[in-house]
């Protein structure tokens, strides 16, 4: 059983659709998102968004069920409610896969607004693109140089904090 839900069912079925969201391709939902919404910022967001959904949900769903049961059981034994067993038994146990999960969706996103502009699902591609196709390598290199100073950045950043609940 898991720590999530006892019922089976549920699991199973939250499990697929998580998978199902986590195995599309972002180039792919953005074509999707753009034939259906069209050219916009707001189609890459809700992108991003989608698939950072299903990526960092499937992973807290696994951080979960590996949590260690003894002090969930110590909660529930005293009469804990749902609240306060998910405060104080499995938050402290969970922290840091949050904390991780969401500095690498953070990087990933950062990665992919470059992959989304050309699509046409606003961002940073976007301009990246149209600067590539006025030959202006100069404003290219500076893109470059940015997004790669945020992908350093944040990952200083999710190393600092994870040194800092170790």
């Amino acid at each position: 059983t898991t720590v999530a839900t006892q019922n089976g069912i549920v699991s199973g079925i939250v499990r697929f659709l998580l998978n199902v969201i986590r195995t599309i391709p972002n180039t792919l939902l953005a074509a999707i998102l753009v034939s259906m919404i069209g050219i916009g910022e707001g189609t890459g967001t809700l992108t991003l968004t989608i698939f950072t959904a299903g990526m960092v949900s499937q992973l807290l769903y696994e951080s979960i069920e590996t949590i260690d049961r003894q002090p969930l059981e110590a909660a529930e034994s005293v009469g804990a409610n749902k609240l306060k067993t998910a405060v104080w038994a499995i938050w402290p146990q969970i922290i840091r896969p949050v904390l991780s999960y969401s500095f690498y969706a953070l990087e990933v996103n950062i990665r992919s607004s470059t992959v989304l502009g050309y699509v046409g699902a606003g961002g940073i591609g976007i301009i990246l693109n149209s600067s590539l196709a006025l030959f202006k390598y100069d404003r290219v290199s500076i893109i470059l140089i940015a997004i790669f100073l945020m992908v350093v950045l944040v990952d200083a950043l999710s190393d600092y904090f994870r040194r800092k609940l170790a």
